[in-house]
């Protein structure tokens, strides 16, 4: 008979089973879910393992086990992340993070180690950080949205670049991608004041790190209750790749070629509808509302 479901969802209680959840098609995903259950079986912790064919499939293994497990444990990249996210809101779970990714950054900004067994330990530790999460037109993120060559690298990075070249894969398919790099007139309006410019790429960040260690901002934090927005209005390839060095760092805010804004919601228009990625999946259009769900998830951190 299953327990009876916790007062307040964020007080799960941790005897309870651990859903974990592991992308066996991941570069490590063979063996990450057997050092993963070692680690909880070291620490006396059940764990109940499913397997999601889809994203719309682990969607539902997390709502249907809601009332019978303590915590979620994936094992993926953060597109796996995002792809539970939804349901993650919903049910209020606690998430432990198994880095098995390319750029695994939400794990780089949360400090969670790459390697499986240090992170199960993390998981098994019970230390929770609540956290923010962005939207982009109610789409949920938990790392950044971008507009422009953002998308084109979207595009460039196929599955079969990430698994050939892996962490590499970003600059290889940064390269594709700066060949089909053009301008667009973008408006962004925060606290009812409009701005207007010419860009190659607007990215709008909720955590620290994307697009395989790349920073949003060197003061970004995931629980700051704020979104930092960048765009790059520069006006040559050359003067782009000067910048390289600076967007990852997080220092690109001090060169005047990029345009830097900070807040808890700002709309996006562009001339033409241009399409949106979040946390590396191409999920909405332009016109764009984006905003920010203060401390809406925990996760278990170092």
């Amino acid at each position: 008979m299953a327990p009876a479901q916790p007062a307040s969802p964020h007080a799960a209680r941790p005897d309870w089973p651990a859903l974990l959840v592991v992308n066996r098609r991941s570069r490590q995903g063979a063996d990450a879910a057997g050092l993963v259950r070692d680690a909880f079986a070291e620490a006396g912790l059940p764990v109940r393992e499913a397997e999601a064919k889809s994203a719309a499939d682990l969607g539902r293994l997390i709502k249907e086990a809601a009332h019978e497990v303590g915590r979620v444990v994936l094992g993926g990249g953060d597109g796996t992340l995002n792809a539970a996210l939804p349901a993650l809101l919903e049910t209020k779970l606690p998430l432990g993070i198994v880095p098995l990714g390319t750029g695994n950054d939400l794990a780089r900004t949360l400090g969670v180690p790459t390697d499986a067994t240090l992170a199960a330990r993390v998981i098994v530790a019970g230390k929770r950080r609540a956290i923010d999460i962005g939207e982009a037109n109610d789409h949920p993120f938990f790392n950044v949205a971008s507009i422009g060559f953002g998308v084109d690298l979207t595009r460039a990075l196929t599955a079969d670049a990430k698994k050939r070249w892996g962490v590499f894969g970003y600059p290889v398919a940064g390269l594709r991608a700066l060949g089909r790099m053009r301008s667009f007139t973008v408006e962004i309006e925060v606290d009812g004041a409009v701005q207007r410019g010419r860009t190659v790429h607007l990215a709008v960040g909720n955590g620290r790190h994307y697009g395989g260690g790349m920073t949003v901002s060197e003061q970004a934090a995931i629980d700051d209750g704020r979104l930092n927005i960048y765009s790059l209005e520069v006006r040559s390839f050359w003067r782009l790749m000067m910048l390289l060095p600076a967007l990852r760092e997080g220092t690109h805010g001090r060169w005047s070629e990029v345009r830097t804004l900070s807040g808890s919601a700002f709309t996006v228009r562009t001339h033409r509808p241009r399409s949106v990625n979040t946390d590396g999946e191409i999920t909405t259009r332009t016109p764009v509302v984006f905003g920010v769900r203060p401390a809406a998830l925990e996760v278990f951190v170092p």
